[in-house]
């Protein structure tokens, strides 16, 4: 494991922090006045996803996390947990509370692919694909002179997630997400 100065804690870097995995999200050096310049961060917690504020001084250092990745299949969500499988593994199964991963299971049907990030070979949190396909399950018919709100309507897709899209989707059609922002990006033909 490498040891980061304060100036190294730099965004997207995963690091022990309190004998805890953290990713950094956000990191700014500054120095006010006469002090000693600090590295001020937001870090996010792995296992619980909260995000706190600390600011690292020129004598400090951090060691990274030890993070492994483990490709899995999202296998389903039931009783408050969300299940997965280690691919070509099935026995290795393991689950994540849902409330802590539903912005991304929502975008995911049975058997997707995901990368999961283990620390100390534990399942620590999900990274899903940036853009998905799935189709539209219910989309209400487009009214004639309904476009004051730019032209959109509320659609439920495959996995039962809701989405805003244009007027022109309807059930059926298989669109692209951007499970970033949760946003309809384009229509894809079926293939």
């Amino acid at each position: 494991m490498a040891v980061l100065s304060y100036n190294e804690i730099l965004p997207k870097s995963i690091i022990n922090y309190n004998n805890e995995p953290y990713e950094v999200l956000s990191a700014h050096i500054f120095r006010m006045q006469q002090r000693k310049p600090v590295n001020q961060t937001k870090l996010r917690h792995l296992v619980s996803g909260k995000v706190t504020e600390v600011s690292f001084h020129q004598n400090e250092s951090v060691t990274e996390a030890d993070i492994e990745k483990m490709q899995a299949q999202y296998l389903y969500s039931n009783r408050g947990e969300s299940w997965f499988a280690e691919e070509g593994n099935p026995k290795n199964r393991f689950s994540f509370p849902t409330d802590s991963v539903q912005e991304k299971v929502q975008w995911l049907m049975p058997n997707s692919l995901v990368e999961i990030l283990t620390y100390e070979e534990k399942p620590m949190t999900v990274t899903i694909p940036v853009k998905v396909d799935l189709e539209v399950k219910d989309a209400p018919p487009a009214v004639k002179g309904n476009t004051v709100s730019g032209g959109n309507k509320l659609a439920v897709l495959s996995t039962g997630a809701k989405v805003n899209v244009p007027l022109f989707i309807n059930p059926g059609d298989i669109i692209r997400i951007n499970t970033d922002s949760g946003d309809y990006t384009e229509r894809v033909e079926k293939a």
